[in-house]
Parts: C-alpha cells; sequence; structure tokens
C-alpha cells in the first residue's frame, strides 16, 4: 500500500521535472540497464560510468546515485530468453519490485518497448511478411506498460512509435487503477545512425531491416512536431525528442504547440561522440557534457535523459 509521504515525495520530483525553470541536477533522468542471468555487471567501454547491471548490482548502483542527487531513473530490461509474444514476467518483477521496496523514495520510469524482448529486436510484433503488426503491437505494448505499473513503476516511457500506443497506454492504466501513473512519450523520435551503443547495452539492434517504417525520417520537420501532438492529445504527459542534439531546434515548437512539458534524450552516440573526443586529448569530458546541457536549457529543454545524470550535481556546480 503507498504510503502519503511517498506520494508526496514522487509528485514532488514530478513537478521538478516538469517545472519551467533552467535544468539543473533534479531534472536529469539515469539510465540504467539490468541484464537478466549475468553473473557480474559488464562495462560499457564507449559509455563511461554506464554498466550492464546484474539484479543485484544494480541495487548498489542506485544507492550510489541517490546519494549523489538522482531522483529520476530510466528502466531498460533485458530478459535472458527472448520471445515475441511472452513477458518475462518473472525476471521483469523482480527488478522493479525489489527497486522500489529498496528505494521507494526514487521515481521509476520504465521503458515499454518489445526491442529487448524480442528474437528479432524490432519494437512491435510482426507479420509474417515482417512488416510491423501495429495494431497487435498496441494491444501487447499496452498489456506490457499494466504489468509494470503492477509491478511498482512509478511511469511509463513509451519508446516503441506505434501508432495509437499512448491511448491505449493510458486507457489501460486508467481502467486498472493507475490514473496516477504519468506517461513519459517518446513523441518525436527519430530512424537515427545515434542509437548504436544503446543497442548494444540492451541487446536491441533489429535481426533484419531497420525501423524506418516507424520511426520518423530526420528530413521530416513537419511530421516530427505533428508526432508529438498527437501523443499530446492521446493523454501523454511528458513528451520528449530523440536524439537530443539532432533535434534541438524541434524542442521548443513542440512545447509551444502542446503546452507539456518537453525533454530530449541526450542519447548513446551523442554522449560517446564527447567520451571519444575526450579519450584523444580533443576536449575536457566534463566540460563538454555542461556545454550540451547548457545547449539542451537554452532550447528550453524541460528535462534531460542523460547516461551522466549521475554526476550532474557535480557537473553543475
Amino acid at each position: 500500500m503507498e504510503t502519503k509521504q511517498r506520494r508526496i515525495r514522487l509528485n514532488a520530483a514530478l513537478r521538478d521535472l516538469a517545472s519551467s525553470e533552467s535544468l539543473n541536477y533534479k531534472k536529469l533522468i539515469q539510465p540504467l540497464f539490468i541484464v537478466e542471468g549475468l553473473n557480474e555487471r559488464e562495462k560499457m567501454d564507449s559509455l563511461p560510468d554506464v554498466f550492464r547491471d546484474t539484479e543485484r548490482s544494480v541495487l548498489k548502483q542506485v544507492e550510489s546515485d541517490l546519494k549523489a542527487g538522482v531522483t529520476h531513473f530510466i528502466l531498460f530490461l533485458v530478459p535472458e530468453l527472448k520471445s515475441n509474444t511472452e513477458l518475462p514476467k518473472s525476471f521483469y518483477e523482480r527488478a522493479i519490485s525489489s527497486l522500489k521496496k529498496e528505494f521507494p523514495e526514487s521515481f521509476l520510469w520504465i521503458d515499454t518497448c518489445m526491442c529487448s524482448l524480442t528474437t528479432h529486436g524490432h519494437c512491435g510484433l510482426l507479420h509474417k511478411d515482417g512488416s510491423i503488426d501495429n495494431p497487435s503491437s498496441v494491444k501487447h505494448l499496452s498489456e506490457i506498460a499494466l504489468a509494470y505499473a503492477l509491478s511498482g513503476a512509478d511511469g511509463i516511457a513509451p519508446s516503441d512509435m506505434m501508432d495509437g500506443r499512448v491511448a491505449s497506454h493510458r486507457r489501460i492504466l486508467d481502467t486498472n487503477g493507475f490514473s496516477q501513473v504519468p506517461v513519459m512519450s517518446y513523441s518525436t523520435k527519430f530512424k537515427s545512425n545515434f542509437y548504436g551503443p544503446f543497442r548494444a547495452a540492451a541487446d536491441s539492434a533489429p535481426g533484419h531491416g531497420d525501423r524506418s517504417s516507424y520511426q520518423i525520417d530526420v528530413r521530416n520537420r513537419e511530421d516530427s512536431i505533428l508526432s508529438s501532438i498527437r501523443d499530446q492529445e492521446e493523454g501523454a504527459d511528458f513528451l520528449m525528442v530523440k536524439p537530443g542534439m539532432t533535434s534541438i531546434d524541434l524542442i521548443g515548437p513542440i512545447r509551444e504547440k502542446t503546452g507539456l512539458p518537453t525533454g530530449a534524450y541526450q542519447v548513446s552516440g551523442e554522449f560517446a561522440s564527447i567520451h571519444y573526443l575526450a579519450q584523444n586529448g580533443f576536449c575536457d569530458f566534463d566540460s563538454a557534457l555542461r556545454e550540451t546541457w547548457q545547449i539542451f536549457s537554452r532550447a528550453g529543454s524541460a528535462y534531460l535523459i542523460t547516461y551522466a545524470a549521475r554526476r550532474g550535481k557535480e557537473i553543475f556546480q
């Protein structure tokens, strides 16, 4: 049973995320990867201070992150066995519930997609010819969203880009008593070359083809804005552009047209590029990272998903 004190803390965390003040460490969201079946955490060479965690090591990581000032986390679940129809129920129930039991003060968003769950690596269910089955995908993804909420997720973050998924998620959450669970939609998500290190971390690269049939073409400005407007109309609470730096021109217009807090995802390729520049002596890592955050703030980003959120309090000083 949720305590009143816990709900007050979580509501305060949401208000921090939605406020119109400039970016600060309270507005940063730290990604976490939990990989079922790992014996020990794995270092990511392309992403400094980022790991593929075990179900036990992630508890120590979150404890450290909370002490460093992180409030919001976005969790990516990577099951040991993949299935195109069955959910890894025991895995995600353990992962989510253990984190919330150990750290009730944390705000835990769960990325809601199928790319890490399926054998084919696509973000939805497929027809026999390999094309996306949008209606079946939306139904299954909404069942996943509800399952995550039942396990203790504080927020749902659909990243699949299936048409109509936000309305479907909102409906199933509200119908089952989770109207307080917000939806942070990857509302303007482009097909991009900058996702590589993430796909390695989440074991989510498509086994065939690409995602051009459901992710947005980078050349299409009008559709990129309309995509966020549609998600706002379907009931999203927070909107997002991805990749962050290459979508910087869209944050302000989307926020103005929808009236919703609009954030950005500083994706793995963007983050890794700063790391490799610094590693080869071409920049100072913290200084370059701070510069990008200042640009996101200048562009009007209400919040930021970044792999360095755990260093945010120190870097913002």
